[in-house]
């Protein structure tokens, strides 16, 4: 039985794509930072790109999405699209992830409260137009499938570097130090903290500079497109005011002029404590960019495209028409970041502190927008935190959707998180797969919202934003048992 199961994984593949422009001139909410924007206009496209590959034996549907991140009912909204247009698409094989753009459409799903003087797009009304759109990408995608071929290599590009700086002191302690509750709880360490201080010791983390790549080709050999997987959300423009795709539109261009019409599928692998601003050498980047003429989305989207040529070049004489295929969907439960008392108690004391700040009373209807949205964004990560210790008793498990896919010797897993590094390098160094793509911000039907910081072990002890009780849902040991359940199904495949 087994070998007729193998047999069957390997037959012929067939290969689907499909795109769609998920822009729009509306004044839509723009998420990502504590306070909202909306939409001044299109800098560039944002697209949902769709992939499907299947063998007859078993099937995968990539769909990535030029945006913040991916709620639950985003993902359940596609997929019950989907269903209804063509039921004989597989909807649970479909992975979907975010880029980390913050410069996409408003996909949050939580209502917001402050007045708003200018004119908004409600944000239920683009979620329809975004979903109709990702499902119709996802339904061609999978008609159009044909016979074709895969290739699959590794290149070397620098795109991001830690985030996070450690200090020889506790910050917190500072005289100058200021509190922001509802926002960060600063310790030896910090996001984006200054490095040109006595006291800076080190970043947290190192850069990964592998880009993973999956190229898709004709019957004939003909190259169609690729996924492209880089350690490095989409953040350049990270405070426009318009809808851009970030770097990714400057990949799109560069593989164009040089390849045609070809599709490409960005994901973004694990980049919870990487970012694409270099913090220790800032003034001598931005001489490097002025005297280059270019930008730095330009400047990463070329060293990706270098990628991609010298990876193709090698890679594309290993071409597969033939490869096993195997597709594991299941939920997996990861141990919480519990709330403590005090935590819970102070909360409480600076919740209520948060209720008595008034709205903006002053200033244009932008300062004000800026101004209200932030303060009812710090209110309700406050009071999420009090509800967390309410519930955390009786609700420990965070519950999640992961995806595990083998495609001939290389594997796919998702996961719900900006998942810091640490857990990519543990997930790919014991990995059967010759080459491990770890998709980050993928959507999940199970567990409400989307996705947060998973911080390590260190970084939860120096604390700094996207290492506290406003950003960790999970636990440092909830992180190792999302490596632990994501080794067991790719080891399972690959026994199959």
């Amino acid at each position: 039985m087994k070998k007729a199961k193998k047999n069957a994984q390997e037959q012929r593949l067939s290969v689907g794509w499909a795109i769609r422009d998920v822009s729009t001139d509306k004044p839509v909410g723009i998420r990502g930072q504590f306070y909202l924007r909306l939409s001044e206009g299109v800098m560039d496209p944002v697209t949902v790109t769709s992939l499907a590959l299947d063998n007859g034996a078993d099937a995968v549907i990539f769909l990535a999405c030029d945006t913040v991140g991916i709620n639950s009912s985003i993902v359940k909204m596609i997929r019950e699209r989907v269903r209804k247009a063509d039921p004989s698409v597989p909807a649970e094989k479909i992975v979907i992830n975010a880029t980390h753009a913050h410069t996409g459409g408003d996909l949050y799903d939580s209502s917001d409260e402050f007045p708003c003087a200018l004119p908004r797009m409600p944000g239920s009304e683009y979620q329809v137009f975004f979903a109709d759109h990702a499902a119709a990408a996802v339904v061609e995608a999978w008609k159009k499938r044909k016979p074709g071929q895969v290739a699959w290599g590794f290149g070397y590009a620098t795109t991001s570097y830690s985030r996070r700086t450690v200090y020889f002191d506790d910050t917190s302690r500072r005289p100058d130090a200021v509190s922001r509750p509802g926002m960060m709880v600063n310790g030896h360490a910090m996001m984006y903290g200054e490095t040109n201080d006595p006291q800076f010791s080190h970043f947290e983390a190192g850069a990964d500079p592998f880009v993973n790549f999956l190229y898709t080709f004709d019957a004939k050999g003909k190259l169609t497109g690729a996924i492209i997987n880089v350690p490095c959300p989409s953040q350049c423009s990270m405070h426009e005011w318009r809808l851009t795709a970030d770097y990714w539109n400057e990949v799109r261009e560069n593989i164009k002029k040089q390849y045609g019409n070809v599709f490409v599928l960005p994901q973004c692998a694990a980049g919870g404590d990487l970012e694409t601003i270099v913090l220790h050498y800032k003034k001598a980047h931005q001489r490097r960019l002025e005297l280059k003429g270019t930008t730095q989305r330009q400047e990463i989207a070329d060293r990706i495209t270098a990628a991609f040529t010298e990876v193709l070049d090698w890679a594309s004489k290993d071409r597969r028409a033939q490869a096993p295929l195997a597709h594991k969907v299941r939920t997996i439960t990861l141990a919480k970041r519990f709330i403590t008392k005090a935590e819970y108690e102070d909360e409480m004391i600076q919740l209520a502190k948060l209720k008595e700040e008034p709205y903006a009373a002053q200033g244009t209807p932008k300062e004000r927008l800026m101004h209200d949205s932030t303060l009812e964004s710090r209110r309700h990560r406050c009071q999420a935190v009090i509800k967390r210790y309410e519930t955390q008793d009786a609700e420990p498990k965070l519950p999640m959707e992961l995806h595990v896919v083998r495609l001939g010797d290389v594997a796919f897993a998702s996961n719900r998180f900006e998942l810091y590094m640490d857990y990519m390098h543990r997930i790919q160094a014991q990995s059967p797969a010759v080459q491990t793509f770890v998709i980050q911000l993928a959507g999940t039907e199970v567990g409400a919202g989307g996705g947060s910081y998973l911080a390590t072990q260190r970084g939860a002890e120096g604390k700094g934003y996207s290492a506290t009780q406003y950003c960790n849902l999970v636990s440092p040991a909830g992180g190792q048992e999302l490596v632990v359940e994501t080794l067991k199904d790719l080891k399972e495949l690959w026994r199959e």
